[in-house]
């Protein structure tokens, strides 16, 4: 039997009644698995696949399969036409595709990395710890005293990193390609068998594979590397099996999030390449999980309930690539879908600055779910324009500059648009998420100002109300720190999403939203209900506070004040509290690396960034404290790097604290 803490026991009796007892059947259900699973998997042959399907051969099925529609484009490219739409996009491919020929992987930090032959994909390449073949609910693929970090072996196993190969085989046609992701699927299932290994205890890794592989089956299908009946038969049986897998172990719970959304992208995948009674019912049960669950998740503003940039992009490929599916084999996605995908486009476009960087919002693992393009990690520009181009609406198909390879190879050379001039740069506000964006040509202002992520569980999200990232004339001024890692190292986990991290007022040493225990690395106590006090665009003025250090013996409410003047690109923040009694008051504002700031005399600071140079001033000096200090930023999962950080200091009576960040020298008016 899978072994439950009491801590975790306590926690789920916690839940209501239904999701108690729903949970208790799917447990029972999981834990006859054990005994199931193995018997069924052995019992699956691909006379059971093509019985499903209709298929009198497997000749016929892999055809009728072939045939069938798919969401991304899966047909031979031009080069010379590739070159004119995405200019050094073949170049970008082909190189990808010699690390793939050779086995050589970047995952999360782990750096340039030789897998080998064949690959051991129950090893984390980076700890060296290996999870040794087990059922899938016994492996303890957490230990959170080690640096392990089983995410490597998933990210290896979601085979995303072998994109390029194929890619490279439809501008090409060179076998190579077919033949090398062709051993590297075979290996995978040979040394993974149906739920007895680590790849099988994430359900989201297992929807998120019938994702690459049935994209890998469309380029590959007519090679002549895929021809051999052994491989097509092993091949079938085990998407089959992913989805078979996925349909039984649902991570479902009374909040869900990305892992279930996941999970409903990959049946409705499986479902509509298959085809079929089995494949229909596949496809339904996925499509009723997401139309329930994108109102659930993502606010009518458009914003992911997880509080965090990186996980919008990874949440809103997976409600756009399965309505996108639908699409091509004829059912229109329903409009309350649509508009919703539309307002998470509008907030995407709004949140990415015009050099096409992103604000580090909550946590970013480097997720996607068919990443496509080679455009920098942070890079979302090319989701609105997608979302547009797929619902007509030329705002933000055709709004935003920079690549569109995204477009390509999800669109086509035919259906995809080409970037026109950029929209202008106004004001943004999301008041049902809290998020608010001050922007203008040359300045951009992300200001999280919003409840806690996961309906205030924490999730996602990080303790960060009131912070925000500050990039004007052009240049990263204000960044954040972060995420880093998740389970290798809890210390470092809780450092990366603590108040101190954030550019946000701690007072009296206090998180504002406090962690539940250290090692729930994934929950936090919403203590900090936002409140919007004054927003005015016109003025490019925000005020907003949060009530998360009121629990403290003489209660403190921080207040906070964004200005922006979009002519001289200054910024001036204020912090007022309010409260009595004496507290320690600390501010911190991470630079991006590169940057040197100094004292150069009582209230100003120079500041020395990568792309200009910035004074930074401050009242009051002789009651705030101002010193450079240094820092962590993390720019990947798995991958931190050192940086400076001013931050303010005062111990004793509560006092406002006022910073004005302007180029050096100040513009002329």
């Amino acid at each position: 039997m899978t072994r439950v803490s009491p801590s975790t026991l306590r926690r789920a009796l916690r839940k209501p009644p239904h999701v108690i007892a729903r949970r208790m059947a799917d447990e029972v259900a999981r834990e006859l698995e054990r005994i199931r699973a193995p018997r069924r998997a052995a019992r699956r042959t691909i006379a059971h696949v093509l019985r499903d399907g209709g298929d009198a051969t497997l000749d016929t099925a892999w055809a009728r399969l072939a045939a069938r529609p798919y969401p991304a484009w899966t047909e031979r490219l031009d080069t010379a036409e590739v070159e004119r739409l995405c200019p050094g996009e073949p170049a970008r491919v082909l190189a990808a595709a010699v690390h793939v020929l050779e086995r050589r992987v970047d995952l999360l930090g782990s750096g340039p990395t030789s897998l080998g032959c064949p690959v051991d994909w129950l090893c984390d390449v980076k700890s060296g710890r290996r999870w040794e073949p087990a059922f899938h609910r016994e492996i303890a693929y957490v230990d959170l005293t080690d640096s392990s970090d089983v995410k490597v072996s998933w990210e290896l196993s979601r085979l995303q990193w072998a994109i390029p190969a194929g890619q490279a085989y439809l501008l090409t046609g060179d076998e190579r390609y077919a033949e090398a992701v062709r051993d590297l699927l075979d290996e995978w299932i040979e040394g993974n068998p149906y739920a007895l290994t680590v790849n099988w205890s994430c359900t989201m890794d297992v929807a998120l594979r019938i994702l690459s592989w049935t994209w890998f089956f469309h380029v590959f299908a007519g090679s002549a590397a895929w021809t051999d009946e052994g491989f097509r038969a092993r091949f079938l049986v085990a998407l089959d099996l992913h989805a078979d897998f996925t349909q039984r172990n649902l991570e479902r719970s009374d909040i869900n999030g990305n892992h279930y959304t996941a999970d409903a992208a990959g049946l409705v995948f499986a479902g509509l390449f298959f085809g079929g009674d089995r494949g229909d019912r596949w496809a339904d049960a996925g499509w009723s999980i997401l139309s329930r669950e994108l109102p659930r998740q993502v606010y009518p503003d458009g914003v992911d309930f997880e509080a965090s940039t990186a996980y919008h992009r990874l949440v809103s490929e997976l409600f756009f690539a399965p309505a996108l599916y639908r699409e091509r084999t004829g059912t229109p996605t329903p409009a309350a879908y649509r508009d919703r995908m539309l307002a998470m486009g509008r907030f995407a476009a709004a949140y990415t600055r015009p050099d096409g960087t992103t604000p580090a919002w909550g946590d970013a693992d480097d997720g996607r779910a068919l990443p496509f393009g080679g455009q920098p990690l942070g890079d979302h520009r090319y989701l609105p324009g997608l979302i547009g181009s797929v619902w007509a609406n030329e705002t933000l198909a055709r709004s935003f500059p920079g690549p569109h390879a995204e477009q390509l190879w999800w669109l086509g050379p035919d259906e995809a648009v080409a970037p026109g001039p950029a929209s202008p740069r106004e004001p943004a506000a999301f008041p049902d998420s809290g998020f608010y964006v001050l922007q203008g040509p040359r300045d951009h202002v992300f200001v999280d100002a919003g409840p806690v992520g996961l309906a205030g569980r924490g999730g996602h999200g990080h303790n960060d109300c009131l912070g925000f990232e500050a990039w004007l004339d052009g240049t990263p001024l204000i960044v954040d720190a972060g995420t880093y890692v998740y389970t290798a190292s809890p210390e470092w986990r809780n450092r990366f999403r603590s108040t101190a991290f954030h550019a946000t007022p701690q007072v009296d040493g206090e998180e504002q939203n406090r962690f539940v225990r250290p090692d729930w690395l994934w929950s936090l106590t919403y203590d900090a209900v936002p409140e919007l006090r004054d927003w005015s665009p016109k003025q490019g003025t925000l005020t907003a506070a949060h009530a998360g250090f009121l629990r403290l013996a003489h209660g403190v409410r921080p207040v906070r004040t964004f200005n922006l003047d979009r002519t001289s690109h200054q910024l001036e923040v204020t912090d007022r509290f309010e409260g009595d009694g004496d507290h320690e008051v600390r501010v911190p504002y991470g630079l991006p690396p590169g940057a040197e700031a100094e004292v150069v005399e009582a209230g100003v600071l120079l500041l020395r960034l990568p792309g200009g140079t910035f004074r930074l001033r401050y009242t009051d000096p002789s009651a705030w404290e101002a010193t450079v200090e240094d820092g962590w930023l993390s720019p990947s999962y798995g991958v931190k790097t050192p940086r400076r950080v001013v931050v303010f200091r005062r111990s004793g009576p509560l006092e406002p604290l006022s910073v004005t960040f302007h180029p050096d020298p100040l513009p002329a008016p």
